[in-house]
């Protein structure tokens, strides 16, 4: 299937690994997108003395990686397509408004592994194993299964996403980082 809009192409979801040193503009728009997200987030919940809800996702403490260096190197080194980010952001939010909660510093790099992994999975013809992904993002083998099938069915495995749908996700990633998009409410993965 031919994608043709200019966000798409913009962000240059449809470069699969031209260079490998090459970090699609996608990438750095989500991350942009998300290290906003996660600092608007907890300063939310600091403002009104709310917990986020804990799941499987949240780590004890903050990774000292930030989620910029995080996708860059799950890019790196899993070598999934870049389209596979922006599906992994539509999933967070399927995951977001089924389970409430937010984007915060202690569950982001956690969603992060496990969305573009299940992404990876449904798009791609060649993926790498949980094991692998596992490494890459830095958890146990065991850890990564589980947070996968936590992940899965908190989504239904409803893992389908339309051109209408991922379109939609690329504009709003085009123009969120120009400034045309403006973020309302509780931040999630990104505001629908």
């Amino acid at each position: 299937m031919a994608i043709r809009s200019k966000a798409y192409k913009s962000l240059q979801v449809d470069a699969f690994r031209k260079c490998a040193s090459e970090t699609p503009l996608a990438l750095l728009n989500l991350s942009s997108i998300w290290e906003r997200s996660i600092s608007k987030n907890e300063k939310l919940l600091m403002s009104t003395r709310k917990n986020d809800p804990i799941t499987i996702f949240h780590g004890l403490k903050a990774p000292n990686l930030s989620v910029t260096q995080y996708m860059e190197r799950i890019f790196k080194y899993t070598r999934c397509s870049a389209s596979c980010f922006v599906i992994a952001q539509i999933y967070m939010d399927r995951f977001f408004q089924k389970m409430g909660g937010c984007l915060t510093s202690f569950n982001a790099h956690r969603l992060l592994i496990t969305s573009v992994m299940v992404a990876a999975k449904f798009v791609d013809d060649m993926h790498c194993s949980n094991a692998y992904y596992a490494k890459v993002g830095g958890v146990s083998t065991e850890e990564m299964n589980e947070m996968e099938i936590e992940f899965l069915f908190n989504l239904e495995f409803k893992l389908f996403v339309t051109e209408e749908v991922f379109l939609k996700c690329c504009e709003k990633l085009d123009r969120a980082v120009v400034g045309e998009y403006q973020f309302r409410g509780p931040i999630r993965g990104h505001a629908k």
